[in-house]
């Protein structure tokens, strides 16, 4: 006797839809939050309160207004953004350029495992003395900058090489057989085949970059930024904005991430699901 297929199908119909699932998993990240901010508040003399409750962070929010939150987060993401971009740019020059000359891909590999075992920290400070910090209040710093694009340069120079490689042979083969170069198979071949690597390793990128600039602002040598009202807030024991601010922060890399993977999927929309 086969069994029935009703009770698969009566299970399939009771599952949630994502959007349902992930508002229950926002709820239950803001009631444990909540929790947390009950079981930890202040007793006795003492008023400062290490987890704010949702309410406290919201307020901050709204008491500091718009202005203050664009004015210093669109410092710090306008020194992610070049540093994205520049750092993305010379990864993927130089994985096209391992295609071209082999014997490159050592140097470039080793290069990119550098920047990323050295820890930040240790090569800021390096660095705010070379680049130096921003030149006036309101302008970026050069040292944001610098990390920001040395955040993303591994990620991309790995996924990038990984893409660059899986192209198919024959397809390669084909291009040889006609007379094709190395440069002909990367344009007509391997840059197709990379895409959904390359789409990854830039998706990935966004928040890598966004915290680099933080870190780069930490240094000093900047008036405005999130990096500096963060310090700010942290010597105060200013708790709810603390707290606003890496809500805040969190918000920025997702919707970068978002738009990046969206752009990709507009780009390449026969990359999406295929991405290694």
């Amino acid at each position: 006797m086969l069994p029935a297929p009703a009770p698969t199908t009566e299970r399939r119909s009771r599952s949630l839809p994502p959007w349902a699932s992930g508002l229950i998993g926002i709820v239950g990240i803001v009631a444990v939050w909540w929790l947390i901010a009950l079981v930890t508040a202040p007793t006795g003399g003492t008023t400062y309160a290490p987890v704010p409750t949702p309410i406290q962070v919201a307020q901050t929010i709204a008491e500091d207004g718009p202005a203050f939150y664009w004015a210093n987060f669109s410092v710090t993401i306008g020194e992610a953004a070049v540093g994205y971009f520049w750092g993305n740019l010379i990864a993927l020059v130089l994985s096209a350029l391992v295609l071209i000359v082999p014997w490159l891909e050592g140097i470039v590999s080793q290069l990119a495992v550098v920047t990323y075992c050295v820890p930040i920290v240790a090569i800021g400070t390096l660095v705010l003395l070379i680049l130096g910090g921003s030149d006036a209040p309101g302008r970026p710093s050069d040292t944001a900058i610098f990390l920001a694009g040395l955040s993303v340069f591994f990620t991309t120079v790995v996924g990038s090489l990984l893409g660059l490689k899986a192209a198919d042979k024959a397809s390669l083969d084909v291009v040889t057989v006609y007379g094709g170069t190395k440069f002909t198979q990367l344009r007509k071949v391997r840059a197709i085949a990379a895409l959904p690597n390359i789409l990854s390793a830039l998706q990935i990128a966004v928040p890598a970059a966004f915290l680099g600039a933080i870190l780069g602002e930490y240094f000093g040598k900047i008036e405005t930024g999130v990096g500096p009202i963060l310090v700010a807030a942290q010597v105060s024991l200013n708790s709810p904005r603390v707290w606003a601010l890496f809500l805040l922060c969190a918000a920025v890399a997702l919707i970068g991430y978002g738009l990046v993977g969206l752009i990709g999927r507009l780009v390449a929309p026969w990359s999406s699901g295929k991405r290694a």
